[in-house]
């Protein structure tokens, strides 16, 4: 990443609009609030994004996307086995709200949390992110069956995206800690269970059913 003083004008907004939603969510990244922690000019906001805020949010979301999605990776590149991908990540994540300083979170979930009927068009945006995050996780597991697989990926991301929230009101990195254990042990016994000798761990969790499977189904 460019430092601040190689960084241009739309850049600046686009950084300073990531640590806005980081921190505040949608509602706290304005075009005010953006211009003044870029120090870019006033004016050149709609010269560069003349669809206002939501353009401004939309390509700084697929900044902090890519970015996050690169975090992803790098992390659980980090470790051979199931268990110790999953302490990895939550290793990094603990790390990484502790270098916040438990003032930022994920800027997709809190925008998440933050949308109303005049924004709804950035929900498939968001949707699109969440998405490309589990693939990245997804793609450093095997537990036999892509839907299964999928399906803890995505167990992960909810794990980072709630603990992200107890983080900050608790001031503390433990949720991170606490989930990447638990989930780390189920990884692992998971991954031993792939060949479907054994009901797994993760089974257990969606109720003896397959992802993506109805109770009524009957396999093959």
């Amino acid at each position: 990443m460019k430092s601040e003083s190689e960084l241009g004008s739309r850049e600046r907004m686009l950084e300073a609009a990531i640590a806005l939603m980081r921190a505040s969510g949608l509602s706290g990244a304005g075009i005010n609030e953006v211009v003044r922690a870029s120090g870019a000019p006033k004016g050149s906001v709609y010269h560069y994004f003349p669809q206002g805020k939501l353009q401004v949010v939309s390509e700084a979301l697929a900044v902090y996307s890519a970015r996050v999605a690169a975090f992803i990776a790098q992390a659980l590149d980090s470790a051979p086995q199931p268990a110790g991908k999953v302490r990895a990540l939550f290793t990094a994540f603990a790390r990484r709200v502790e270098d916040g300083d438990f003032h930022q979170s994920c800027a997709v979930g809190t925008i998440s949390l933050d949308l109303d009927q005049d924004v709804r068009q950035l929900q498939a945006v968001l949707a699109d992110c969440f998405c490309d995050w589990i693939a990245v996780i997804g793609g450093h597991f095997d537990f036999g069956d892509k839907a299964r697989t999928r399906s803890f990926a995505g167990f992960l991301l909810t794990a980072i995206e709630g603990a992200y929230v107890r983080c900050r009101a608790e001031r503390s990195s433990q949720a991170f800690t606490e989930a990447g254990e638990w989930l780390a042990s189920i990884a692992d016994r998971d991954a031993a269970c792939a060949s479907g000798m054994v009901q797994s761990p993760l089974a257990l969790v969606t109720g003896g059913v397959p992802p993506g499977s109805s109770p009524g189904h009957q396999p093959d």
